[in-house]
């Protein structure tokens, strides 16, 4: 749900789609005396277990792995992964002249900000796979700059004992995605949690 101006609300029922439709309408009444309304194009009714994207993640309920639980997890949606990707091509566009330098660290900014506000969800294989996808870009975009060959490239980071290195100039090293620092995340604990409102008998 989004309010003007870009308010974003999300509504969780425990009940039927019914439930949810109609406390969908008691919303809008709600709503209507502040001049505000549920936009129609982007108010959907879902199951948890579809998933529903909120400020740029996906959450879903689903089963664990190896297991009979089910959780809510929260993974990246697709359009941020899309938007970091094609910030990364037009910095590493193959016609570009820019010092290697400056777009390491521009690179490094834009990565380093965009991984630390993902770094809660379960992305962990979301990050190998952008930091392959950023070294292919940045070596491809080198290569071609220097109209070098791919042995050109093995030469250039191809460390002593045959290990691939950092990408680096000047002091400056392509950050890795793949490493960013792991999340302890809130642990269910259940009904071990008071709660405020006990649950009384039927008299």
């Amino acid at each position: 749900m989004k309010f003007r101006p870009a308010t974003h609300l999300v509504v969780m029922v425990h009940g039927s789609e019914d439930d949810a439709k109609a406390l969908r309408e008691e919303v809008t009444q709600v709503l209507a005396p502040l001049g505000l309304r549920l936009s129609q194009a982007k108010t959907r009714v879902v199951h948890l277990s579809e998933g529903f994207d909120f400020l740029r993640f996906h959450i879903r309920w689903q089963q664990k792995r190896g297991g009979n639980k089910w959780y809510v997890y929260y993974f990246i949606a697709d359009r941020p992964i899309r938007s970091l990707k094609e910030k990364i091509r037009a910095l590493t566009r193959r016609t570009s002249q820019v010092d290697l330098k400056d777009v390491l660290i521009r690179i490094n900014q834009v990565a380093h900000g965009w991984a630390n506000y993902f770094r809660h969800a379960v992305a962990k294989h979301t990050f190998r796979m952008l930091q392959t996808f950023l070294w292919h870009r940045v070596a491809m975009w080198v290569k071609t700059m220097h109209r070098w060959m791919w042995k050109d490239v093995r030469r250039w980071l191809l460390g002593p004992h045959g290990t691939w290195q950092p990408i680096h100039a000047d002091g400056i090293e392509l950050i890795n995605l793949g490493q960013t620092p792991k999340i302890t995340r809130y642990v269910y604990r259940g009904n071990t949690i008071p709660s405020p409102w006990p649950i009384t008998a039927e008299p």
